[in-house]
């Protein structure tokens, strides 16, 4: 599976996750109040609203901060406009990345990507040049440790997913973008608490590193990630097997 997934993997085993808890929730806040305000505030009837909102759900954010986020969004509460861009860039070694940055000001934005991605020997690539080498897909982890992998298989390819797998003690699916939602409702109907729901980008193909070529390109997404205007940072770095951070 995608190199991004094993290293949100290898975050999750280190409690690291728990601990960008807080910023998690402002990006689905951006996130929900976007959608909201392009497609209005009701989820039956805008379906990006309804995928933000089932992965805020995923990530046990509060049904109160859902809700005020969808009021910003449609203008019912003061919010802010936030604009959407998407960056393609290479880390060192040649890994390629798409960033996915939601913000109220671009020239802030487009300054603090470029920044990081100088200062981790990485650089901007043309338009086209990394989006090609991703796809769609929806992605759905379960806590290996709560289920086992054919528990989790049975319901998935129920609903219709297209792959089950075992990293690492994290039970993925991945789906269609369109059989996204019904495959959740599936999972969630048989009493599965998924630890996160989003539509990804997952890469065609994955790059191998060395230790220390992987550690770099790791770093500069982390980098990437902590950037509060950065929504989503999606790579094709392949984590190799027994890799720990130093």
């Amino acid at each position: 599976m995608s190199g991004h997934s094993k290293w949100a993997t290898i975050k999750h085993k280190k409690g690291a996750a728990d601990a960008k808890r807080g910023q998690m929730f402002t990006k689905l806040i951006k996130e929900i109040s976007i959608a909201a305000r392009m497609g209005g505030g009701d989820a039956d009837a805008n379906p990006r609203l309804r995928t933000a909102v089932l992965k805020a759900r995923a990530a046990n954010m509060p049904k109160d901060n859902v809700e005020r986020a969808i009021k910003k969004g449609t203008g019912e509460l003061e919010g802010v406009n936030y604009e959407e861009l998407v960056y393609e860039a290479y880390a060192p070694g040649g890994v390629a990345i798409l960033i996915e940055v939601l913000t109220d000001n671009k020239n802030r934005a487009a300054a603090d990507v470029r920044n990081i991605l100088t200062r981790a020997g990485g650089s901007l690539a043309t338009s086209g040049a990394v989006s090609r080498l991703f796809k769609r897909k929806g992605v759905i982890t379960f806590d290996g440790e709560k289920y086992t992998e054919d528990q989790i298989m049975e319901a998935a390819l129920e609903g219709g997913a297209e792959d089950v797998a075992n990293l690492d003690g994290v039970i993925e699916v991945t789906t269609a973008p369109e059989d996204f939602e019904p495959v959740l409702n599936a999972l969630n109907e048989k009493g599965y608490e998924s630890m996160s729901a989003e539509i990804s980008m997952l890469p065609e193909a994955e790059v191998t590193l060395d230790n220390d070529g992987t550690a770099k390109a790791l770093k500069l997404i982390d980098k990437l990630e902590e950037n509060d205007d950065v929504q989503n940072v999606y790579s094709n770095v392949e984590v190799p097997e027994g890799y720990e951070e130093e």
